[in-house]
């Protein structure tokens, strides 16, 4: 195993683990404030297909990120409304966001481009393109620490780094914010929060609101920066990698980071053994790589759900008292 191999497959996992972050980090905050989030592949999805649409359409990468938002955002308010504002049981409401992100992305995206539900690749303008390769190739000159990290750390697009950058922010918003204060309230005891003259609802709006961006970004990153179209079911289970990610990293943003990397590193190691041999046992099945991430998912949430604690208000409806 070469210097050029880990360097390679440092950088895949920090690629395929910036949507996961995005993703976990947009549970996590709507989660915090109590309301439970299964809707976040069907968020991702349809922001990946607005994106797409849009960078299509006007070749602008400002309009395909603000469609991606606003789709995600408006998804996010409308699980809001049947949660928050009608007290509506919140897995069904993200199970049903999730059916019909999956059936309408794909008969939308036939209708406008008829290909079988995929859209023509964006043009380059629309692109997120790497922030400083000249910088990644020279620190990639210098020999093993040059050659690992140069091809980590540098070289990205901009939404890697902006990944990166949110896990201390969300931190941050959390645990030294009066507003972070109030939301992790709301997720434990939201009569306390009703109490002082804090509107739940309002918070819980505004968690949900914060959650759509993230996951706009999510979806605007799988297109604009991973593949060059919209292609169907393209989340392929990434948002549910993410809950499991958030749960496994007991709804704190550094936990949820660290496993987010975690499956993405098993993604990125699946994709470079493909068509490898191991000494003893020959060629390794491609559906058994493949499903390496999915059952390390299915591993951590039936070892971790029981354990790690959830918040004590989450998924249950507050009425208030008059």
């Amino acid at each position: 195993m070469d210097d050029v191999f880990i360097g390679a497959v440092l950088a895949s996992t920090l690629r395929v683990a910036t949507p996961l972050i995005l993703c976990a980090l947009a549970g996590l905050l709507a989660e915090r404030s109590g309301v439970i989030d299964i809707g976040l592949e069907g968020k991702m999805l349809c922001a990946a297909c607005a994106a797409a649409s849009a960078g299509v359409a006007t070749g602008s990468l400002t309009l395909a990120l603000v469609a991606a938002l606003g789709v995600a955002v408006a998804l996010s308010w409308l699980h809001g409304v049947a949660c928050v504002s009608h007290r509506g049981d919140q897995v069904v409401s993200g199970v049903a966001i999730n059916i019909i992100a999956a059936g309408l992305t794909v008969v939308l995206a036939t209708a406008w481009f008829r290909q079988g539900g995929q859209s023509p690749p964006v043009g380059d303008a629309v692109r997120l393109t790497g922030w400083s390769p000249i910088a990644s190739d020279t620190l990639a000159a210098l020999p093993i620490v040059g050659t690992v990290f140069g091809a980590a750390l540098l070289g990205h697009n901009v939404m890697v780094y902006l990944a990166l950058a949110l896990v201390p922010t969300v931190w941050w918003l959390l645990y030294r914010t009066r507003f972070g204060l109030r939301l992790r309230a709301v997720g434990e005891n939201p009569a306390m929060v009703d109490s002082a003259g804090v509107s739940v609802t309002r918070l819980r709006y505004a968690a949900l609101g914060l959650n759509g961006l993230l996951c706009g970004l999510a979806g605007a990153y799988l297109v604009l920066g991973q593949n060059a179209a919209f292609v169907p079911h393209m989340t392929a289970g990434r948002g549910f990698m993410a809950l499991a990610a958030m749960i496994f990293g007991k709804w704190h943003p550094v936990g949820a980071f660290w496993a987010c990397l975690l499956f993405g590193f098993l993604d990125a190691v699946s994709i470079r053994l493909q068509g490898a041999k191991l000494p003893g046992l020959g060629e390794v099945p491609v559906q058994l790589i493949q499903a390496l991430p999915y059952l390390m998912t299915v591993i951590l949430l039936a070892g971790f759900i029981g354990k790690a604690t959830a918040p004590r208000a989450l998924g249950r409806a507050y009425l208030k008292e008059r």
